[in-house]
């Protein structure tokens, strides 16, 4: 496989965008070069457009080069960008493993490019065979999504690779949950140069609101999203909170010991529930459960201001509530109102 011939033609000879901070690095004493309101007010100055300080702290943390690191706002960019950066409206095409992330269509549907569905098992595990039946030539991308999402699992490892070596495309893995996990592909991630790996400070890291994804990838593909991403995407205060916390990562691990635990007494205590029928099992930082009544409990819940996702519609969730982990205050709220309705 050629890794440049998956790239659109346009996107290849493109010229990408120079701002001021691409043609001045460094440090001066006056700066007239960006247009900035000359003041000093808090955040008068443009950002580091490639977040070079953070990409330096991440790659000694994840074990990659900084070269291989795109950041971008959240995981929704690098997503959109992929899709651009290789799919030719109208022509070409993705596949989904449903149930999934729904973002992937969505960005899908904007750039006008074809889904193309091959389902999970109904135990949330890969069909490699479905796969291969919805893939053809113009199939250009192959999301995954590990641990799943609302499932909760970790896809099996070794049917992972061989779907990744299988698929003649991009394969984007999405391990948006994987701190909550024993498993990710990121020690893997130089034997593929047709692999993209996305993580989030989201999650585990608690930053949802700054909003700001990682793509882990090879130089070249990296090289190609930091060419056609808008100048300035990551502002500077999110820059600042991220390098904070990298700073204190030992705080994020301490984090997601507690929420594991209490994943675990989530799941033990719901499983002794009548109401409910399967608790499946979680790699994430949410569990899948299904209930008996679903719709008049996810009401019932709302009611008494707990709110929970209701995923019933998607395929092999039927009567599902998504239920995210909580404080163990918070989770000792949702068992007692459970207990009342039951």
């Amino acid at each position: 496989m050629n890794i440049e011939d998956l790239i659109r033609p346009n996107i290849r000879t493109m010229e990408a965008y120079s701002s001021a901070r691409d043609e001045f690095t460094g440090e001066a004493s006056v700066y007239l070069d960006a247009n900035e309101n000359p003041y000093d007010l808090p955040y008068h100055r443009y950002p580091d457009p490639h977040q070079k300080a953070i990409k330096q702290k991440l790659a000694k943390l994840k074990n990659v080069l900084p070269e291989q690191i795109f950041l971008g706002n959240g995981s929704d960019e690098p997503i959109d960008l992929i899709i651009r950066m290789t799919c030719i409206p109208g022509v070409s095409n993705l596949i989904t493993l449903d149930p999934t992330y729904g973002m992937y269509k969505v960005s899908a549907a904007v750039n006008d490019v074809e889904v193309r569905k091959a389902a999970l098992t109904p135990t949330f595990g890969l069909d490699q065979d479905a796969i291969r039946s919805a893939t053809d030539s113009n199939s250009r991308l192959l999301f995954l999504c590990s641990p799943n999402n609302p499932s909760g699992n970790a896809l099996e490892s070794d049917t992972l690779l061989r779907v990744i070596r299988d698929f003649p495309g991009l394969v984007v893995l999405d391990e948006a949950y994987s701190d909550f996990s024993d498993q990710s592909l990121m020690g893997q991630l130089n034997e593929f140069d047709h692999l993209i790996i996305l993580q989030t400070f989201s999650k585990a890291w608690g930053m949802a609101g700054l909003r700001v994804g990682a793509a882990y990838a090879s130089v070249y593909l990296v090289n190609t999203l930091d060419r056609i991403k808008p100048p300035y995407n990551i502002n500077q205060v999110s820059q600042q909170e991220v390098l904070q916390a990298l700073e204190n990562a030992g705080d994020v691990t301490d984090r997601i010991r507690e929420i594991i635990s209490e994943r675990q007494r989530l799941a033990d205590n719901l499983d002794k529930l009548s109401l409910v029928q399967k608790v499946f099992p979680s790699d994430a930082n949410f569990l899948l459960v299904r209930f008996e009544r679903s719709g008049e409990l996810f009401r019932y819940l709302m009611e008494k201001g707990i709110i929970v996702r209701d995923r019933s519609s998607q395929p092999h969730c039927e009567d599902c509530l998504r239920i995210t982990v909580g404080t163990p205050e918070e989770n000792d709220l949702l068992l007692e109102a459970l207990d009342d309705f039951a």
